[in-house]
């Protein structure tokens, strides 16, 4: 049997049976190298959870490996940097499970191919926003005609925004809806893939094992290639991929890639790489915006069906601060359920989320960011708190010091008025401009605030980038 359909057809049990902050802090991440001598060697991301899945999991995973395989597996759990080398054999060769009659004398395994998508990946629950709207549009047209819309597709941006999400949504809706063969690979696969004929070739024939690259690689209606950008260096491996490049766009079929720049700023790929990422269609995704931001943070709590309640000011509180890693985003949830959780269940507010994502907002927000020296400065000299600031408390003694900050964000950077209010808690643009307005038309009327604000310019200093 697969081991990769194995350890989803049980990770779907597993699923089914905890809460879903349990499913992702333990399980979620976790793959089955093989099964092998009555045991079962489990790939786990981190030494922690070793321990914790072997002292409160055990029973129930054995259970359900039970349930699938009729057989009863002693587990072993391991990391990915512990698998020996020696087993790293042939691609995909130890993600299946296999029997005399499946190898060849050659060593070859039949019937190997794997299209490595992933399932929970879909257009369906891809958040769709202005920062993603034309590469989601982009891949839904290639996803409905491979072959002969935009190809190749070129999906390029940061980590974290979507990129790998759209490759398997790309895929998963092609093969539920024809029987083209899709295979998704990295450029670190592909890599390891073509070395392996080198390998083989050392003082022995490895004929057999070049017709099982080639068949792999160019005998698929739609490729897609992760990571585009680590061939660089590799130059004898970029010939390979030229070549097959050529074999699949003169037969028609699609190839997609992704990278985390642009094929002009793929330096260290050869310029025919560079001109034929060209021929299609190049798209960008852009971080997202601060709408969409918040539109991924209440799907991840509605998919997590959560028993707490998470107030909408956390939710902004999280999307101003945590930066525009979808992964981020979701991750911040998950801490912050387990910190109310590990504190006794308290209830989530805004004062806890701080607490709890001090660490992650460090991250986010330095303190040489203009915008956050302003609103640090103001907040000194007005006595209250950033938090204060930051949030949608509207009595007159934080509203008034927050409309000023507005105003110098705006007078002494270059920022935006959607950038400012994003730093403000997710305020709108209007908001900012409003409150821009009313400190401008008061500093006429009212030498005295007008005197508090060339203090506080004075305070702020040139640290800040000036407007030009």
């Amino acid at each position: 049997m697969n081991v990769e359909v194995l350890w989803n057809n049980f990770l779907a049990q597993i699923k089914s049976e905890l809460t879903s902050l349990a499913y992702d802090t333990w399980f979620q991440d976790t793959k089955l190298h093989k099964l092998s001598d009555g045991k079962a060697y489990i790939i786990v991301p981190m030494q922690i959870h070793k321990k914790h899945l072997a002292d409160k999991y055990s029973s129930l995973i054995i259970e359900k490996l039970n349930n699938i395989t009729n057989t009863n597996f002693e587990l072993d759990f391991i990391l990915e940097s512990e698998i020996k080398p020696e087993e790293v054999d042939l691609p995909n060769e130890n993600s299946k499970v296999k029997s005399s009659e499946e190898i060849e004398n050659t060593g070859v395994p039949k019937n190997s191919f794997q299209s490595n998508l992933k399932s929970k990946y879909s257009f369906e629950n891809f958040i769709v926003g202005n920062s993603n709207k034309f590469a989601h549009a982009a891949a839904l047209s290639v996803a409905e005609n491979p072959g002969n819309m935009y190809n190749p597709l070129f999906i390029y941006g940061n980590s974290g925004l979507g990129k790998t999400h759209l490759m398997h949504a790309i895929g998963n809706y092609i093969t539920e809806n024809s029987n083209r063969k899709v295979l998704y690979v990295t450029s670190d696969q592909f890599i390891q893939d073509f070395v392996g004929i080198n390998k083989r070739g050392e003082g022995s024939n490895n004929f057999n094992y070049i017709d099982f690259f080639k068949n792999k690689y160019r005998n698929v209606d739609v490729l897609i290639i992760d990571d585009i950008q680590f061939l660089g260096g590799a130059t004898q491996t970029q010939q390979e991929f030229f070549h097959t490049f050529n074999t699949l766009y003169n037969d028609s079929k699609q190839i997609i890639i992704s990278s985390d720049r642009s094929p002009d700023d793929l330096k260290l790929l050869e310029d025919r790489l560079r001109t034929r990422f060209c021929w299609g269609l190049t798209v960008n995704i852009f971080p997202p915006e601060f709408s969409l931001r918040t539109e991924i943070i209440r799907k991840k709590i509605a998919a997590g069906n959560f028993e707490k309640e998470i107030p909408e000011d956390v939710i902004e509180y999280i999307a101003s601060n945590i930066g525009p890693d979808v992964r981020q985003l979701e991750g911040s949830i998950t801490r912050l359920i387990a910190y109310s959780t590990i504190m006794g269940g308290v209830e989530i507010n805004l004062d806890l989320a701080i607490e709890a994502l001090k660490d992650f907002i460090s991250k986010g927000i330095s303190e040489k960011n203009d915008i956050h020296r302003i609103q640090k400065i103001v907040s000194e000299y007005f006595q209250i708190t950033v938090e204060d600031i930051r949030s949608k408390k509207r009595s007159s003694n934080i509203s008034f010091p927050r409309q000023i900050a507005m105003y110098l964000c705006r007078n002494m950077t270059s920022e935006s008025f959607p950038k400012i209010g994003t730093e403000f808690g997710g305020k709108d643009h209007s908001t900012v401009m409003h409150s821009v307005e009313k400190i401008e038309q008061e500093i006429k009327v009212n030498p005295d605030l007008a005197k508090i604000i060339d203090k506080l310019k004075q305070d702020i200093g040139e640290g800040v980038v000036n407007k030009t």
